[in-house]
Order: structure tokens, then C-alpha cells, then sequence
């Protein structure tokens, strides 16, 4: 009995048959082999008899080869194959599958299945534990887009990935997580694949202007809407609106609002609820209706960091957005923190990239 490649000698002696050479994939002694790796044996010379291996299999039509089903992990099999032609030949493997300790599994994704978004839309991967093995994992997530992008890891259990330009409107993006058998750290692995589908729509682009007090509302380039607004009156940094790149990240209607950091009855304390709210950072802000401010709206700023417009300014720029819509700011000195929120593009493309040994700036 041989193991492994067998009947493969200088040459056959002449005048008499060679044997068959039957070849056993994984070689005998392989370990960690990923069970979504079949078993494959071929003969040369030949034809299969037999092949035992612990699990089904099915052999082709001419019976020069057999091919398994798939694998358990954590499993030691030993293939036995059997061939004959001008003789008989036995060959033998024996391997061992990876044993999967801990599973790596993805527990959320943004966008939505199906969901429509605006052109500066983020992909989000969080996963149910951290990922120390990062390039492994970051090599199995697939974005099928003809358009440049890359991933950054913004969390230890987080992934964000960003186009270098704002997404093209008008296209089916699609997210591949090839993650079965993918190793994320010593003895874990994920197991199932996921694939997320979601459409850019057209391009609705805002810019907010603190000085002037204006919102200018673009589709597709072109101007549809001037509106007046009051932002954050500056009188402490946590009132003061933030300047940069920010994303619509959700909407509720109503929002409620509770003053951070005060109790009923402090100086500046408020619970109230707000209509049409278009919610930009993590740190409050949002683009809501304030009919109390209706007359500071193009004036001054007089909010406590939101943006104010007027209940009917609220109710249609709150129909028209999707998440993903791209808010610029300008005029304050607080500038947009790049981890507050979706404020992924305040990241210059090559910090992004790593392409410098730059870090994101505040």
C-alpha cells in the first residue's frame, strides 16, 4: 500500500504496463484545510474501483475521477482510493479539516437590503467580535462598483467602506462578505457568506451656510431650493453647529430632545419634541422645523446647534432626503470630528487609504 501519489516510477519497465497513479488532494498529512475544500482523487492509467473517505462523493462519467461533498470542521478523514488498469494501485490520505473555535459572524450592515441613499453613503460592517486578523477579513469584503473605493477599520469589531469620489447616482451597488472559512484571529473563523444589495439615487447635495444663514438644496447639480435657517448660537461649543462634510443619517418625526448634561429645573434645560428631524452627526445635530425661531431664520443663530428652518422649509427638504445625502457646513470654528457620526468624509482619500502616515483630523 502506498500514500499520497502512488505508481508514479522513472518509467514502466519495458514491454510491461505501467500501473495506474492515483493522486489524492489534500496530501496526506495536511492540516487545517478548510472544510469547503473538497476531496479530489484522480487516477491516470486507469479508472477508480473505489474511494473511501468518510463522506459522499460522486465519481465523473469515465470514473478517473471522484469528488466529495463538502467537509465537517474539525475532523481527521482518511481517504482510501482504489484504481486498476495494467494492475491494481491503492493510494491513502490522511488529513485533518480546521477546527473553528469561535464564530466570526456579521451583525449588522448599512445600508438596507434594497435601500435607496444618496451619493456620499457609507457601506458598514460591524461584526459580533473583534477582528485582529484584519487584511484577511478586509480581503473577503467585495463591493462590485466600477467606481474607486476602500475599506477602513474605524472600530476594533468595525469596517467603513468609502468611495474616493461621492458614489455615481443612478447605480445597484452590491456588498460580497466572503466570509466562510475566513480566519479573523486564532481559532476564528466565519462560517456563512453574506451579500447586501442597496441603489444610489439621484444626488441631493446641501450647503449650509452659518454666516449667511442659508441652506442651498442641489438635485443633480442644479439648484432647487434657497432656505433660511438659524444655526447654533455659538455661546459654548456644544452650541455651536459644526463645520464640515456631514451625511443625513436618519429621520424621525417627531425627535425627541433633552438638553445633555442638565436637569429640570437647570438653567437651559429642555424636553421637547421636534418635527421633521434630519439627523447629521452623532452628537445632536439635526436638520429639524422650529417655528419658535421662524424669525431668527435667515438672521442669526440662535439654536443650540441644530439647524432651524421653518416647519414648511422641515417638511419638504424631510421628504426629499434620503440617508446618505451629503450636508456641508461652513462658518464655525468647531470643525466636524471624522468619527462623529458618518463623518467619513472629513478623512482626506490618502489618510484614508493609509497611504500617508497621516492620522484623520479633527
Amino acid at each position: 500500500m502506498s500514500v499520497g501519489l502512488v505508481g508514479a516510477s522513472a518509467g514502466p519497465v519495458w514491454g510491461v504496463p505501467a500501473k495506474p497513479v492515483v493522486s489524492i488532494t489534500p496530501e496526506a498529512g495536511a492540516t487545517q484545510i478548510r472544510p469547503d475544500t473538497p476531496i479530489v482523487v484522480r487516477v491516470g492509467r486507469g479508472r477508480l474501483d473505489k474511494v473511501e473517505a468518510g463522506v459522499d462523493g460522486v465519481y465523473s462519467a469515465d470514473r478517473t475521477v471522484w469528488r466529495s461533498a463538502a467537509l465537517h470542521e474539525g475532523r481527521t478523514y482518511t481517504v482510501t482510493a482504489r484504481a486498476t488498469g495494467a494492475g491494481e494501485t491503492v493510494a491513502v490520505s490522511r488529513f485533518s479539516t480546521l477546527k473553528v473555535v469561535k464564530i466570526l459572524k456579521i451583525t449588522e450592515i448599512t445600508p438596507k437590503a434594497g435601500e435607496r441613499v444618496g451619493v456620499g453613503m457609507p457601506i458598514i460592517v460591524t461584526f459580533n467580535r473583534r477582528v485582529r486578523e484584519r487584511a484577511a477579513v478586509t480581503r473577503a469584503l467585495w463591493v462590485d462598483t466600477e467606481q474607486v473605493g476602500a475599506w477602513r477599520w474605524v472600530a476594533p469589531n468595525r469596517v467603513v467602506f468609502r468611495t474616493r469620489d461621492h458614489w455615481r447616482p443612478l447605480q445597484r451597488v452590491t456588498l460580497r462578505a466572503r466570509l466562510a472559512w475566513t480566519r479573523s484571529a486564532p481559532g476564528t473563523y466565519g462560517v456563512a457568506d453574506r451579500t447586501r444589495s442597496f441603489t444610489v439615487d439621484r444626488a441631493l447635495t446641501s450647503t449650509i451656510s452659518t454666516r449667511s444663514h442659508v441652506m442651498t438644496v442641489r438635485r443633480n447639480g442644479k439648484i432647487i431650493r434657497r432656505i433660511r435657517i438659524s444655526a447654533g448660537n455659538g455661546a459654548t461649543p456644544g452650541t455651536t453647529t459644526t463645520t464640515g462634510v456631514h451625511l443625513a443619517m436618519a429621520k424621525t418625526d417627531p425627535e425627541r430632545m433633552i438638553s445633555p448634561g442638565r436637569r429640570p429645573g437647570d438653567p437651559g434645560y429642555y424636553d421637547m419634541r421636534v418635527s421633521s428631524a434630519v439627523r447629521i452627526s452623532d452628537s445632536g445635530e439635526f436638520v429639524h422645523a422650529a417655528p419658535w425661531s421662524v424669525s431668527a431664520q435667515g438672521n442669526r443663530n440662535v439654536s443650540h446647534g441644530c439647524v432651524n428652518v421653518s416647519p414648511a422649509d422641515a417638511r419638504w427638504f424631510y421628504r426629499r432626503t434620503l440617508r446618505g445625502d451629503i450636508i456641508t457646513i461652513t462658518g464655525t470654528k468647531r470643525i466636524l470630528d471624522w468619527r462623529n457620526g458618518w463623518g467619513f468624509w472629513q478623512v482626506p482619500w490618502s489618510v484614508w487609504t493609509g497611504r500617508t502616515g497621516s492620522r484623520p483630523t479633527r
